[in-house]
């Protein structure tokens, strides 16, 4: 490791634009999408702000970890799908729920009661067509100034990359999984 000293003064210039509702992606093949997410929406709650998470694989009775937490804590997060494609038994049936699920997030994102929507693993459902992309960006560029999205999921489309104020995407440099460890709760829940 090459050891470096620490900067003294600011390496970029101070931001003078208007403070406005931004719209986040998180994607890649890397892991920490989702925690990512979970963390702004810890931060926007702890600061007073009203955040809801909606979660596009994960059934409406899901209990993960950001489940029990997210409930302790009074921040409502609400599982619209049915697992993910390889474990459905009815693909059109999920496809179903990825339609009646956007148009909730659609309703709440046009709504502007909260600071913050996260729209956790909706890359998915975009990618499969059971979203319309063109549909989800008018949403995205139609909401009120002050609303925050964040997306999650691998293969963002481009479309939404252009669209998007912030994004990052998440690379894998190395995986337990390679290595055969299995997803742990509390880790991947």
């Amino acid at each position: 490791m090459q050891i470096e000293a620490p900067p003294t003064g600011r390496d970029t210039p101070k931001p003078q634009g208007e403070r406005r509702g931004l719209v986040i992606v998180h994607t890649g093949n890397g892991k920490g999408k989702s925690t990512a997410a979970f963390g702004l929406a810890l931060r926007a709650h702890g600061r007073g702000k009203a955040v809801k998470v909606y979660q596009f694989m994960k059934v409406p009775s899901a209990r993960f970890g950001e489940h029990r937490m997210f409930e302790q804590l009074g921040v409502p997060i609400e599982g619209l799908g049915d697992g993910f494609s390889w474990k459905s038994r009815d693909l059109e049936h999920s496809a179903e729920l990825a339609r009646q699920g956007w148009a909730r997030a659609a309703a709440t994102i046009r709504a502007g009661e909260h600071f913050l929507v996260v729209l956790d693993e909706v890359m998915y459902p975009l990618r499969y067509g059971w979203i319309d992309l063109p549909a989800l960006l008018d949403s995205l560029r139609e909401r009120p100034a002050h609303v925050h999205v964040v997306l999650t999921g691998r293969g963002a489309p481009q479309e939404l990359v252009d669209a998007a104020d912030t994004v990052t995407e998440m690379t894998k440099l190395k995986h337990h999984f390679d290595a055969g460890v299995p997803a742990q709760r509390g880790i991947e829940d």
